[in-house]
């Protein structure tokens, strides 16, 4: 009687331990419904840049990426898909950047002369200047119509000439707020501290109003429109009117964390995060359509067709056909 007693006492302690351990188990991020392997994606090329890679952006004659280890942006030609260009920069390449009117405009980290605003001219693919003008950490810029907006430290948004690199304006926001974009005839900037999208008057620099968002707002695209935020909190998506700044939808991805992305491109939002490196979302229904998870993953664009997709720790771009057309 004595063995069954503890025979019985072994069982449930070990069905306590299991229950648990199985209790404390992290969820699966993500949509488990939606998702593929990763490797189930072939590339048509993929590059290797440096020891890390991060931060794309799309002219009509390269894609530019942004890379470590040798701290440079890279320039990709989109027919080929082969490098054309390095240019060598002061500092790392450490938030978005921005490519309009002939220039590349790059964020960059890294002490005394290596931080600021670093200027490619893109018919030459050279540095022309760098502005004294650092990022917030997972910042960005936004460039057009003569002008190019950064948002640095004590929560400051610049408004710089991009001809003379004058400040023309500065502006103060809501604490930690962080990336710029000019889309709609509207400054969109994404307001991490308030869960909020901020709406600024290009022109005078007003603030026009704001709209909430999911938790943690940090990276933002335009498309179908309207603005669609990646919220880190929640690894959700939310769109708004470009229009009128209302919010039309939230969309849970379950892809929460530091870093990540978002681009819309081929008619749909494509979100990339470490672990999910790819999902899909249909404007048509504001739903996620597919999910691709594994090794990969942290900043993207889309252009004709093809899905520009950085490997961050991997230091390698790959250049992937839309899977979904």
């Amino acid at each position: 009687m004595r063995h069954s007693v503890y025979r019985i006492a072994a069982a449930l302690a070990a069905a306590i331990f299991f229950s648990a351990a199985y209790a404390a188990e992290p969820a699966k991020p993500g949509l488990p419904s939606l998702q593929h392997p990763i490797e189930d994606l072939k590339p048509a090329a993929m590059l290797k840049l440096g020891k890390t890679a991060d931060w794309v952006d799309v002219t009509p004659s390269a894609i530019w990426v942004g890379a470590s280890g040798g701290n440079a942006v890279h320039a990709i030609d989109p027919a080929t898909r082969q490098e054309i260009a390095a240019v060598p920069l002061p500092g790392e390449a450490c938030a978005g950047l921005s490519a309009r009117d002939g220039a590349l405009w790059v964020p960059l980290c890294g002490a005394g002369d290596a931080r600021g605003l670093a200027r490619i001219d893109l018919p030459s693919r050279s540095l022309t200047r760098v502005l004294p003008f650092g990022p917030e950490e997972e910042g960005g810029v936004a460039a057009g119509s003569g002008f190019v907006w950064i948002v640095t430290g004590e929560r400051q948004l610049l408004q710089i000439e991009a001809a003379s690199g004058k400040i023309r304006r500065r502006i103060v926001l809501p604490p930690k707020s962080f990336n710029p974009l000019l889309a709609e005839n509207s400054l969109w900037i994404t307001n991490f501290g308030g869960n909020r999208l901020i709406r600024l008057d290009p022109r005078s620099g007003k603030i026009l109003g704001s709209t909430p968002t999911g938790p943690s707002p940090r990276f933002l695209t335009a498309g179908a429109g309207s603005i669609w935020t990646l919220n880190q909190g929640d690894g959700s998506v939310t769109r708004i009117d470009a229009k009128t700044g209302s919010p039309l939808a939230t969309i849970a991805l379950g892809v929460p964390g530091h870093g990540g992305d978002i681009a819309f491109g081929d008619g749909k939002v494509w979100v990339t995060m470490a672990g999910v490196p790819l999902t899909a979302i249909d404007p048509a229904t504001n739903q996620p359509v597919s999910q691709w998870v594994g090794s990969g993953g942290d900043s993207l664009k889309v252009d004709a067709g093809v899905i520009w997709l950085t490997d961050y720790h991997g230091g390698t771009v790959a250049a992937i056909p839309d899977p979904l057309r």
